[in-house]
């Protein structure tokens, strides 16, 4: 009898040792889709960024020169259509509509249609971030970029790996998150340097936490929700986590611009 329970308890050792073997390995080919999927999203902006400034502009006293912006600098009608006119609006909204269409009917999606939606979110994205190249030198943009991908590198491995609980830090964040969005609006009206340069310290330590405390939050949710579900439905989530570290890697880098960003002066 003994040796049946010694036999029994080490098949059951055995089993256990294999859930978590199989739980392990199909966590770390999520995580990694989903940092495939954001680092072509990420690449997909810069690229769509860089495209969309080199048509938007051009040399003052050119053929296709519509209103200058600098001594050295003019918008092409391109630029102007885009960043001037009413149709501003639409290049600014159109990747806050494609996100609420992910949000609400991700769940009815291919998992290959939800990456389409994503990347063209990411272009979209793109296309409303072409203005930072008329704001800041070239180098300083390379400069910041870098520095966030180090920094979002850093702080996603450390919410991957540590053995510390951060779903304390949600609410605080949330709330940081939201006072962020409120002081936005207002500055708008106020235009305030100072209240920008606040937004932008409170921005870059609320997104530090997010992407420290989102990677834990997507290596939980694998293990103790997703590990047991079929392909189409891990394929979704990891489209949404994607989107999510995605976004934490954008506002991180635009609100570190705002603050070591070299302004172009002419």
């Amino acid at each position: 009898m003994s040796n049946f329970g010694n036999d029994y308890a080490r098949f059951g050792s055995t089993l256990a040792r294999g859930d978590a073997q199989a739980i392990d390995r199909g966590l770390r080919t999520y995580m990694l889709s989903i940092y495939n999927y954001m680092a072509i999203g990420v690449a997909i902006t810069g690229l769509a960024a860089m495209l969309v400034y080199a048509m938007s502009v051009t040399t003052p006293g050119a053929a296709d020169a519509v209103a200058n912006v600098s001594r050295s600098l003019a918008l092409t009608s391109v630029g102007y259509t885009l960043f001037v006119s009413p149709l501003k609006w639409v290049v600014m909204l159109a990747p806050l509509g494609l996100v609420f269409l992910l949000g609400f009917r991700v769940d009815r999606m291919q998992p290959s249609t939800a990456r389409g939606v994503f990347f063209l979110y990411a272009g979209l994205v793109g296309v409303s971030l072409a203005t930072i190249f008329l704001v800041y030198t070239h180098g300083s943009i390379a400069q910041v970029f870098f520095i966030s991908a180090a920094a979002f590198g850093g702080l996603s491995l450390y919410g991957y790996t540590t053995q510390r609980s951060l779903s304390g830090m949600g609410s605080f964040l949330m709330m940081g998150l939201i006072g962020i969005v409120i002081a936005s609006l207002v500055n708008m009206f106020l235009a305030s340097g100072a209240l920008q340069f606040a937004i932008s310290v409170i921005g870059v330590l609320v997104f530090a936490g997010l992407t420290a405390y989102d990677t834990q939050k997507l290596k939980d949710q694998y293990i103790y929700g997703l590990s047991g579900a079929d392909e189409a439905t891990i394929g979704r989530s990891a489209v949404m986590g994607a989107l999510t570290l995605y976004l934490d890697f954008i506002n991180l880098f635009m609100m570190l611009l705002q603050l070591f960003g070299q302004r172009n002066n002419d």
